[in-house]
């Protein structure tokens, strides 16, 4: 098995992160760049579900903060993302996922620019851009595997 932590080069298309238990219901994730990130159970923890919304609102925010910017730098920008989890007889779920764009850019013929693009790219990053809301949207299984055992360590 290939280490997860390799960086992908242009032409690879798999990204990867590791997540290492560090205790007892907390766990580290870690990307190829060395970034990490705390998950866990205990209150203060992301929960996955949040890391969730939080993937659905970074890959939509910075894409279209990098539209929007070219015209205007935002005064403020903010992305709410939020759903129901729910339980039924199929299982745990996420649903009616919602992304609520909170951006304000200055007046002035730059600010109304972005301000004009706002809409149409928000379509173009829910329909074609952000790979995070599309995978969600469109559905993409999930395998789970277990890795070959490796030696004792005696």
């Amino acid at each position: 098995m290939t280490s997860p932590n390799q960086p992908a080069t242009p032409t690879d298309t798999r990204r990867a992160v590791t997540l290492t238990r560090v205790g007892p219901g907390q766990f580290r994730i870690t990307n190829a760049a060395g970034g990490t990130i705390e998950v866990g159970s205990a209150d203060t923890d992301f929960s996955p579900v949040e890391l969730l919304l939080a993937a659905l609102a970074g890959c939509a925010a910075i894409n279209v903060e990098e539209l929007t910017s070219r015209r205007a730098e935002p005064v403020s920008f903010d992305v709410v993302a939020e759903g129901h989890k729910v339980r039924d007889e199929t299982g745990g779920r996420m649903t009616d996922l919602r992304l609520l764009f909170e951006t304000v850019f200055p007046e002035g013929e730059a600010g109304d620019a972005a301000r004009a693009i706002l809409p149409r790219v928000l379509a173009q990053t829910h329909d074609r851009i952000c790979t995070v809301s599309r995978t969600v949207g469109l559905g993409s299984d999930v395998a789970y595997e277990l890795s070959p055992p490796s030696p004792s360590r005696t």
